[in-house]
């Protein structure tokens, strides 16, 4: 069968149409490279946390993160300080913070009377809410 004299008005021009499969393509293998670098990039102190079952703690604004290493060492957040200066240096970050809360880290291997101490110069300095963090449990296979 003999095909019209006319033609298809798209067979002559060139398609000026973008093939957005490559971009997509592109876009969410950056987007995974992101996720699993993202991880890596934060760093912090090193300590061996006990693990026990509780709630999550949403952690999205900056909060204040107290760490107790397993020689006694004392971080507020990344800066290192010592149970004398604690109080002081705490009750200086509270006076212009609207939410009082510390989040304590300590290591498994910390005497238990060693951060009572370091919770009861938590306590003198100001802070209205104490948490503690925590590693959920390994799963038993």
């Amino acid at each position: 069968m003999k095909r019209s004299g006319r033609r298809n008005r798209y067979e002559d021009k060139p398609m000026a149409d973008i093939n957005v499969t490559p971009l997509v393509d592109v876009v969410l293998v950056l987007l995974i490279i992101f996720m699993v670098t993202a991880p890596m990039l934060q760093m912090g102190i090193d300590v061996n946390l006990p693990r026990v079952e509780a709630k999550s703690v949403d952690i999205s604004e900056e909060k204040i993160v107290l760490t107790v290493k397993n020689n006694q060492e004392i971080f507020i957040n990344k800066y290192k300080t010592s149970v004398t200066d604690l109080r002081v240096r705490l009750a200086n970050l509270m006076a212009s913070r609207i939410d009082r809360e510390v989040f304590l880290r300590a290591d498994r291997s910390v005497p238990y009377g060693f951060v009572v101490e370091v919770m009861s110069e938590v306590r003198k300095a100001g802070v209205d809410r104490l948490g503690m963090i925590t590693e959920p449990p390994e799963e038993s296979r």
